[in-house]
């Protein structure tokens, strides 16, 4: 049928948007797909249409917030297709902020439905595939988070949002280096498409229209579901640990913190001394890409 022919997936957040895309596609290559939202009518319809599809689909609406909600995600899809082979963390909310104005009820909203969440399901699913591997059974699991290109670069007005997409694209690269030795693989991905958060703000809604002239959507979110889809297949076995960009037809990988060459005294720099070695390490700096919106 597809390259996830009965693969079992579990995504949240996936009663509209980038997450009811992925839902699609996957169904479409064959999947078994547990359609999480906390908007349980929003999660079931994205379902029916699948089923109408000749898909197979079941809605949940687990709260990915609380530990000992998520873990219902988990038992429905294993109680369901008899097994587990991925989570896609896709769930997330904006709560918009210059940093001077921001209060702490929208940095812990953030936090806990993007960092938390990306947490929560995936810690019950690694227990289940864990157990599986030591009692001897092949596992072929995979891990795919969503992050931003605010998280990788930084974002104007989102310093929240900013720091949980940059946390779980350094969450991605400790779950790849823990997980292989229980046959898991975690990547990640900065998707760029269009989704009722993009397209908020009415100049976003008009740069990413759909076109009328029939040439190709390059902000249809099915464009970075693709992506996702080939990640979550056995195809993908060989890859973790990434942070990938998809927009448009572009899929790259985003080159993550690097140390650099340094300029190395050999013993300590007194606190005058400093700026003779940070002139020679702004010189030879390649600089960062700029924060979005500065």
């Amino acid at each position: 049928m597809g390259i996830l022919n009965d693969r079992v997936v579990i995504i949240t957040g996936a009663g509209g948007g980038l997450g009811a895309a992925h839902a699609r596609v996957f169904a479409a290559e064959g999947a078994c797909v547990l359609v999480n939202d906390i908007n349980r009518e929003a999660a079931q319809k994205v379902v029916d249409e699948i089923i109408a599809s000749g898909g197979r689909a079941v809605a949940n609406s687990s709260d990915i917030t609380s530990y000992s909600d998520s873990e219902n995600a988990v038992k429905q899809a294993i109680e369901t297709w008899g097994a587990l082979h991925v989570v896609l963390n896709n769930a997330g909310v904006n709560r918009d902020r210059m940093f001077a104005s921001m209060t702490e009820a929208e940095w812990d909203t953030i936090m806990s439905v993007h960092l938390k969440g990306h947490f929560c399901i995936s810690s019950h699913a690694v227990h289940y595939w864990r157990d599986q591997s030591k009692t001897g059974n092949p596992i072929a699991a995979r891990i795919i988070n969503t992050t931003s290109g605010a998280g990788l670069q930084g974002s104007i007005g989102q310093s929240n949002y900013a720091a949980a997409k940059g946390g779980i694209a350094a969450l991605t690269l400790n779950q790849a280096a823990e997980l292989g030795r229980y046959g898991i693989t975690a990547n990640a991905v900065a998707p760029a498409a269009r989704t009722g958060m993009t397209t908020a703000v009415e100049a976003m809604a008009q740069r990413m229209a759909s076109p009328t002239d029939g040439s190709f959507d390059y902000w249809a979110p099915e464009n970075v579901s693709s992506l996702l889809a080939w990640l979550a297949s056995e195809q993908a076995s060989d890859v973790t640990g990434r942070v990938f960009e998809a927009e448009g037809g572009k899929i790259s990988i985003a080159d993550g913190w690097r140390t650099t060459e340094g300029v190395d005294k050999g013993q300590r720099w007194l606190p005058g001394e400093v700026a003779e070695a940070m002139t020679q390490l702004l010189a030879n700096e390649k600089p960062a890409q700029k924060v979005y919106g500065s």
